[in-house]
């Protein structure tokens, strides 16, 4: 409709219909991001697992060349990497590539042998706070075998 040739109708969104889908907004952002939030070291865990795997299959190596799994007068894991003197077979190159393993959160990987309850090693990580214990992201990561 027309008075005196201005358009009287008018068009946009009211302060109501702005408020309700910023509440709409904000409740989408409250169900999504605490989901979201907890992958990125739920990740890191998943990356330190199987970085464990790995370096058990190479210490498995290390021990069909070697008739034994290094021990720590051979440097422990870092026979993986360098070359120790009692090794007969290494495998030139080394078994583990880039170094003395880490874990997700760039702390070593520990090794202990013999391990305990009647295992030939134990292999673990820290965890995020990369001390002995912990609950959470912060548990000690152990590799089963």
């Amino acid at each position: 409709m027309q008075r005196n040739g201005l358009n009287t109708k008018q068009s946009g969104f009211t302060l109501i219909e702005v408020m309700v889908v910023i509440v709409i907004l904000g409740v989408l952002a409250a169900l999504i991001v605490p989901n979201v939030m907890g992958r990125g070291e739920k990740a890191k865990v998943d990356t330190s697992e199987i970085t464990l795997k790995s370096v058990a299959g190479a210490l498995d190596q290390y021990k069909m060349d070697n008739g034994k799994f290094p021990s720590m007068q051979d440097g422990g894991l870092g026979a993986l990497v360098n070359k120790p003197e009692s090794a007969k077979n290494w495998l030139p190159g080394g078994y583990v590539k880039g170094g003395y393993p880490k874990d997700s959160w760039e702390n070593d990987i520990q090794y202990v042998i013999p391990g305990s309850e009647g295992r030939p090693y134990d292999l673990y990580s820290f965890g995020a706070d990369g001390q002995s214990g912990g609950e959470g992201n912060d548990a000690d990561i152990f590799y089963e075998h």
